[in-house]
């Protein structure tokens, strides 16, 4: 699983793929002091082969403690996922590490989209902020590269609705034209969680509906 943590721990997989000196190096750069109690940059003083891992003598560059991290690469495990994209949602299998700390609201990719952590629960289906991905169960997390936007466009008496799929930062606003399946389209309103407005623009994540008319619409915006 690929998604965004901090520290030494994210690179501890000595991985189950072979590793050089020089990306150690760089990825060993800070892990828990137990005397400044907090995450510090770390100085390597040596490093011992153990197995497929690595055993590291570091020194914290901030109070001098000297301790020793056991590097071992993690068992793969298989969660189940149910991964949602706008309106559709699937049941996956995503592979981690069995000791990878995974968190509600991690950013992870999977089949070339990337998707943010909204829940997890253990095996019992007790739901939990943190887990190692072993003692997780099930997990559900959104597409947040996308997101999908639902239109409707009125001509008359006539209503069709349709998907639009784009980046979740893209801004639409009240008053402009779209092209839609090579015909033009006026925003009219959008629909937020928090109601329909007439007026402003609004980022496509906060977007529920895009409500739309034609070009030569005429509408009341007092």
């Amino acid at each position: 699983m690929k998604h965004t943590l901090y520290g030494w721990l994210q690179k501890r997989d000595v991985s189950r793929q072979p590793v050089t000196e020089e990306e150690v190096e760089q990825a060993i750069d800070v892990a828990d002091c137990p005397k400044c109690n907090e995450l510090t940059e770390q100085e390597v003083l040596r490093r011992t082969q153990k197995g497929e891992g690595e055993d590291l003598l570091v020194k914290c560059v901030n109070c001098n403690n000297v301790q020793t991290l056991h590097l071992r690469p993690g068992k793969p495990v298989i969660i189940s996922a149910n991964l949602s994209d706008g309106s559709i949602s699937e049941a996956a299998k995503i592979e981690a590490d069995d000791d990878e700390k995974i968190y509600v609201n991690d950013i992870f990719e999977h089949e070339d989209k990337v998707y943010r952590i909204t829940r997890m629960d253990d095996n019992e289906g007790r739901p939990m902020k943190s887990s190692e991905a072993g003692d997780i169960g099930t997990l559900w997390a959104v597409r947040c590269d996308k997101v999908v936007v639902r239109l409707t466009m009125t001509d008359g008496e006539k209503s069709t609705s349709k998907n639009l799929e784009c980046d979740q930062n893209e801004i639409f606003s009240c008053g402009s034209i779209m092209e839609i399946d090579g015909i033009k389209w006026r925003i009219r309103a959008l629909h937020t969680g928090k109601g329909r407005t007439l007026r402003g623009k609004r980022s496509a994540i906060d977007i529920r509906r895009i409500y739309l008319h034609p070009p030569n619409f005429r509408y009341d915006r007092s």
